[in-house]
C-alpha cells in the first residue's frame, strides 16, 4: 500500500483550541462549512469501500470537540486521527505534497539511523517529526491507529532552518539511497523558514509544520 505524505503550516495552539471548546467566530464557521463536511465526505468514502472503523469520523470529530476520545474498539484510533487531520487541514495553509512511500516508517527510520551516525541531532531526525503524533498540549489521550496509519507529524517552524543546515552539512557523506529525500527536506525547510520569517513580520502566528501520512 502506498502512503501519501503532505505537510501544512498552522498555529498549533489554534488546532488545540478546537479540542478545548474555545472556538471563535472564524473557527465556528470553518467547522460548519468545511470540517464537518469533509468528515462526512470521508465517512461516505469509507462506507463505499465497506470499511468500518467502529466509530464514524463525524462522531469521532464530535468526541474531540467535546474534549474526549473515549470510544472503545480496535480501529477507533483511525477515526480519531482522521477527524483531527480535518481540523489541522482547515487550521493552516494549503497542504503541500511531500512524497509517496510504500513503507515510510521503515525508509525514514533507516534514513534517521544514517543521519544520526553522521552527527545530526536526535530532534531533527525524520522519523521523530514525521510520526510525532498529535500535539502534546491536547488535554486528553487520543488512541493511536492500530496499524500506524493515518499518522500525524509535526515540527516547530523554529527547527526548519536548523534541520536544513544539519542535513546540508552531511549531504556529501549520506548514503545515496537517502540523498533525494535529504535534498527535498533541505529545500522545503529552507522555503518554510523564509516564508515563516516573512509571515512573522506581518503579524502571522503560524508556528508548526504538520505532516499527514495517509494510506
Amino acid at each position: 500500500m502506498s502512503h501519501i505524505i503532505t505537510m501544512t503550516v498552522a498555529t498549533q495552539s489554534r488546532v488545540v483550541s478546537y479540542l478545548q471548546g474555545e472556538l471563535d467566530a472564524t473557527q465556528q464557521r470553518m467547522l460548519r462549512d468545511h470540517i464537518r463536511k469533509d468528515a462526512h465526505a470521508e465517512q461516505l468514502s469509507l462506507e463505499r469501500q465497506d470499511i468500518d472503523l467502529g466509530l464514524t469520523i463525524p462522531n469521532a470529530l464530535d468526541h474531540l470537540l467535546a474534549g474526549h476520545a473515549e470510544a472503545d474498539g480496535e480501529y477507533v484510533g483511525n477515526a480519531y486521527y482522521k477527524a483531527l487531520q480535518h481540523i489541522i487541514d482547515w487550521s493552516g495553509s494549503d497542504p503541500v505534497d511531500f512524497g509517496v512511500y510504500s513503507k515510510p516508517s521503515t525508509f525514514f527510520g533507516h534514513m534517521g539511523d544514517e543521519l544520526r551516525h553522521l552527527g545530526v541531532p536526535a530532534d531533527l531526525l525524520p522519523l521523530d517529526f514525521l510520526f510525532a503524533g498529535p500535539p502534546d498540549e491536547i488535554p486528553f489521550h487520543i488512541p493511536s491507529p492500530i496499524d500506524g496509519y493515518p499518522a500525524i507529524g509535526r515540527l516547530p517552524l523554529a527547527k526548519a532552518k536548523p534541520l536544513a543546515n544539519a542535513y546540508a552539512a552531511v549531504l556529501d557523506r549520506l548514503d545515496d539511497a537517502f540523498t533525494h529525500e535529504a535534498r527535498t527536506l533541505i529545500d522545503k525547510m529552507q522555503v518554510e523558514h523564509d516564508e515563516w520569517q516573512s509571515a512573522l513580520q506581518h503579524g502571522h502566528t503560524m508556528d508548526t509544520l504538520f505532516f499527514s501520512i495517509q494510506g
